[in-house]
């Protein structure tokens, strides 16, 4: 059987042919592995050109997705013409990449890191599998690491069992090579192996993190690993409490968003990339290897959705444990609860494509953003809501932000999309201050806080009285992005989605239409389309994609969501990851990828249109709402 039609969810194979081999590949050409440390991302044709070890914010060891000095590592074809194609073995994120050789035969690579479910282990590895499926291949394997974001070539030391790359701040990684395959030298850097595999033959290489030395290929385990590799995953995916009609989407996305969940803080990173341009040859390259708070709080709410309810509870608990460190509550964190670094170039890099500046460090860290506490106070309510229990410590650590939102609420901000111009009075930071006070007045009867609930009452009821005055334009007609303007942007969707405003309200059904009006672009949204201080084009943003359609759902207007999902959906690459942005004109993916803002987006708009699927079935006339508010 030709494996290239024994899947209906394949896409149509990637030529690749001699032009393509040290040429460009869009964002979407890779797919994502991971140990719950850090990710690889592996393109189309079997190279690996993104990894950071020994977690998702150090330096690079493989960097030529960003410029092609940076290094990589590759497992494919010698031949110069060949066709392939990715999926995923079914409910794993174990990668498999399949080879069509014109003149040779098929082969099957094989992708994984190794899991395991204690989070303090120190193993780092990536296991790589070649299987001969007919006829005989020649297999071309090349290992040629980048230490310090590609900045250190290292030292190569070739053994017995393979090579060892060292670098001058005494980083190791060992490159192994089973059945008896020799390395060798590589004129332009790194080292080389050639073989031939025929059918039934299978070769391993496997990659080890400060390794003291390259060890025998059977002293790291493949076959068990890979074993209990798939075996973790398949139990993982079982848990998924999601039956409605996108169960491959919204299984992928949960898949997806678990590889982005460092294992032993809980901590979940927005991307694992950074520097992947938000438009080609723009400015907009920015560093998302770190957590967000309110990345962190739409996770709590999308995995207690779906039955994820202990990765709920590690995000929340992630946010709690930080606040028991910090005076106050950041707008992002590494992935141990720190601060982000400043934000630098890196000069010598040339960037995605040669779109630059590379970035490392998040500039925002030191913005205000005041819809964060809302975010915060969001999760911790879903986090009751579905069978949690917050502790009086923790309870004591929200009022804290709470009160300190009190102090707050009244000032201008720099707001969730990050504008870099100026301050102002943006209407989703005084939406999600809102929602704080209103959560935290739910929460505060379980603590006997009878005192802070009637303050906090008092504040929200001003706050509405503000939003609903300065939040409106000129004519008072339809919501608008800030205090004193008319321009519109895509958290206004988000008005009716926490319960600010019923979606019937007139001035609410004229402000989705107003965005859609404004910042649509067939199915797609712009977040907003004003002046930030960074300049230059960007593609659509998936997540408002994904508010539309819930707000649409949320309306009634089923058919009109459906559409509006089908295109977000669609507009996944070959295995079903979404990067943050889109081009609506070329559907090309734009900027960090694989994003976990854009599938957390998905699963909420899923479990949203299913639920009013199922009320519309029924008959029964309520609206879809998720947790009763």
């Amino acid at each position: 059987m030709d494996i290239f039609s024994a899947s209906s969810r394949l896409r149509t194979p990637f030529e690749f042919h001699a032009e393509n081999r040290d040429g460009h590949f869009p964002i979407s050409a890779h797919g994502v592995i991971g140990d719950g440390a850090s990710c690889a991302l592996v393109r189309t044709e079997g190279t690996i050109d993104w990894l950071c070890l020994p977690s998702f914010d150090s330096p690079s060891v493989f960097a030529s997705l960003l410029d092609p000095a940076g290094g990589h590592t590759s497992m494919r074809p010698a031949a110069l013409e060949f066709q392939t194609q990715q999926q995923y073995d079914p409910d794993t994120n174990v990668l498999e990449t399949l080879f069509k050789v014109p003149g040779q035969g098929l082969m099957r690579l094989t992708d994984y890191m190794p899991w395991t479910d204690d989070p303090r282990a120190s193993i780092h590895e990536v296991h790589r599998r070649v299987d001969c499926r007919e006829g005989a291949v020649d297999l071309e394997v090349v290992f040629d690491p980048r230490f310090n974001y590609g900045a250190d070539t290292p030292e190569m030391e070739y053994s017995e069992h393979g090579v060892l790359a060292v670098g001058g701040s005494g980083e190791r990684l060992a490159a192994v090579l089973g059945d008896g395959a020799r390395w060798e030298s590589r004129p332009e850097g790194g080292a080389r192996a050639r073989l031939t595999l025929r059918s039934g033959e299978r070769c391993w290489l496997v990659l080890s993190w400060g390794a003291p030395r390259p060890e025998p290929i059977a002293a790291y385990r493949p076959y068990e690993q890979l074993r209990a590799t798939r075996h973790f995953w398949r139990e993982w995916s079982r848990r998924l409490r999601y039956d409605g009609p996108w169960r491959h989407h919204v299984l992928r996305s949960a898949l997806l968003l678990k590889l982005l969940i460092h294992a032993r803080t809980g901590a979940m990173v927005a991307s694992p990339t950074t520097s992947l341009p938000e438009w080609p040859g723009g400015d907009r390259n920015w560093d998302y290897r770190y957590t967000w708070t309110r990345d962190a709080a739409l996770a709590v709410r999308a995995a207690n959705l779906i039955g994820y309810a202990s990765e709920a509870r590690d995000f929340f608990h992630f946010i709690r444990d930080t606040l028991d460190r910090d005076a106050g509550l950041r707008v992002m964190y590494t992935i141990d609860g720190g601060s982000v670094p400043p934000e630098r170039q890196l000069e010598h890099l040339a960037g995605f494509d040669g779109s630059g500046p590379v970035r490392i460090g998040n500039g925002a860290r030191d913005q205000l953003q005041f819809d964060t506490a809302g975010a915060l106070l969001d999760a911790a309510w879903v986090h009751e809501q579905f069978g949690g229990s917050l502790t009086l410590r923790a309870w004591r650590h929200l009022a804290q932000v709470v009160n300190a939102v009190e102090r707050v609420w009244r000032k201008p901000d720099n707001g969730i999309w990050e504008i870099r111009s100026a301050i102002r009075h943006n209407v989703h930071s005084k939406l999600m201050s809102w929602v704080a006070f209103e959560r935290a007045s739910q929460l505060a009867p379980l603590f006997g806080a009878a005192r802070e609930q009637e303050a906090w009452q008092r504040e929200s009821a001003e706050l509405r009285t503000e939003l609903e005055g300065g939040g409106l334009d000129s004519t008072g007609s339809h919501f608008v992005s800030a205090y004193g303007g008319d321009e519109m942007d895509a958290t206004l969707l988000l008005l009716p989605i926490h319960g600010f405003l019923p979606v019937e309200d007139p001035r609410i059904e004229r402000t989705i239409e107003s965005v859609r009006e404004e910042l649509g672009s067939g199915p797609y949204l712009y977040r907003y389309l004003s002046e930030d201080g960074v300049g230059g084009p960007e593609g659509a943003f998936i997540l408002c994609g994904f508010w539309l359609a819930e707000v649409l759902a949320l309306s009634g207007r089923l058919e009109e969501a459906q559409e509006v999902f089908f295109a977000h959906v669609e507009s996944s690459n070959h295995l079903g990851l979404l990067a943050e942005e889109i081009d609506p004109a070329s559907g090309q993916l734009l900027g960090n990828f694989p994003q976990a803002f854009s599938h957390l987006g998905l699963i909420n708009a899923a479990a949203r249109l299913d639920l009013g699927l199922r009320l519309r079935d029924e008959g029964s006339g309520k609206s879809p709402r998720l947790i009763p508010h």
